[in-house]
């Protein structure tokens, strides 16, 4: 068993880092007290080759692993959470969901652009009646000719926008259920399609979040990917990459809330001494240390399996329930060290805490999580009394 990376995928995460600290972390704070949408560090991360980075070279990508995606999403959300979202729903929800069925002529069409990062991708799922429940979705898209019709809105859209290309999941035949659902891509522009205003959000406020309103939007139907009543299918394959990439968020998070107490905590003097020599503290670095370690195995191992074409929907979502978690707990411990300091704007753990709630919620919550992984083990307790 061998837990270290290869010298490609080191030198992946090093560059990612140093980019990360030098680049993206600086202005992170003040793109969230702002909630501005952070086009120059996407643009940066398009001239690094990250936008795009799983796709092969035909298509202007790196080739790079699954593992390799993972350890970058980490240390850009280590940096600025807001970003680490946008890049990871781009590449893995977007980009691999046109690689993996998306016709020729759509790759071709898409593909190099959103490589370059002179497209981001967004993935359109959620509707206000459909959180958890994605077979509940009540967009439609009637056939008329050579197009679809387009009714419904989508709510809780990454880059709803900003975004130019979104996966899109609409009702084409109502009468089946979640067999009924079919995947499409729709681009900003297109006549019928308007958005909502960005939501105030808690955390991660320079990733705008918001509604697609579609009023008779007309899709050419060499748009729908995959054949019609594929969608559901295409959604629940991509969202296992997605909660790998959101796991990678919720470490990257709760790293930087880490350092951050870590350091903090040799520099506050108390009592006479740095409170970092005091046990309750210490205890408190320890846990989340350990946790943080034991969060990233299980997010590195998602991502070890995915890149290796095996069925690792449980393994997903144990990695994204306990990375989530850990995030959490690790962020709150973090604002507890720094006192009432913590609570304040000027220092960073107060947007740590933010930003990790979240990943607790989107492309699944803990509940959903939970969930998943108990069907897996009840289904594979069931295989082995038969066998």
């Amino acid at each position: 068993m061998d837990f270290s990376l290869t010298e490609e995928q080191e030198a992946i995460r090093q560059m990612a880092a140093e980019l990360a600290d030098k680049e993206l972390a600086p202005h992170a704070r003040e793109l969230d007290a702002k909630g501005e949408y952070p086009w120059d560090n996407l643009r940066k991360l398009a001239r690094y080759g990250y936008l795009g980075m799983m796709l092969p070279a035909e298509f202007g990508g790196s080739g790079a692993d699954v593992l390799s995606h993972t350890l970058c999403v980490e240390e850009v959300s280590r940096a600025c959470a807001a970003t680490g979202v946008i890049m990871e729903i781009h590449n893995s929800l977007t980009c691999d969901g046109i690689y993996r069925f998306g016709t020729d002529e759509q790759k071709a069409r898409y593909l190099p652009a959103l490589a370059r990062g002179e497209k981001v991708g967004a993935f359109a799922l959620t509707e206000p009646g459909a959180g958890s429940d994605a077979s509940g979705i009540r967009t439609v898209a009637v056939r008329d000719g050579n197009d679809f019709v387009i009714n419904g809105t989508k709510h809780f859209i990454t880059g709803a926008g900003q975004a130019h290309v979104y996966l899109l999941f609409a009702m084409t035949d109502p009468s089946k259920g979640t067999k009924g659902i079919s995947a499409f891509i729709v681009e900003k522009g297109m006549p019928g399609l308007s958005f909502g205003p960005p939501e105030d959000k808690m955390g991660i406020r320079a990733s705008h979040t918001g509604e697609l309103i579609f009023s008779d939007c007309r899709v050419p139907a060499e748009n729908l990917v995959g054949s019609e009543g594929e969608g559901y299918k295409i959604a629940l394959t991509l969202l296992d990459g997605g909660r790998i990439g959101i796991g990678a968020q919720a470490v990257g998070i709760a790293r930087a809330a880490f350092d951050a107490a870590l350091r903090y905590s040799q520099e506050r003097v108390q009592f006479g001494q740095a409170i970092s020599g005091f046990q309750a503290v210490q205890w408190m670095l320890a846990d989340m240390a350990t946790e943080i370690e034991a969060a990233r195995l299980l997010v590195y191992r998602a991502a070890y399996l995915r890149g290796k074409g095996v069925r690792c929907t449980k393994e997903v979502a144990m990695a994204k329930l306990f990375a989530s978690e850990v995030a959490m707990r690790t962020t709150i411990k973090a604002v507890q060290i720094h006192g009432g300091y913590g609570y304040m704007r000027e220092y960073n753990v107060e947007r740590y805490m933010r930003d990790a709630k979240i990943t607790e919620i989107y492309e699944g919550t803990s509940e959903i999580m939970r969930l998943l992984i108990a069907s897996a083990l009840l289904k594979e307790s069931k295989e082995s009394k038969e066998r």
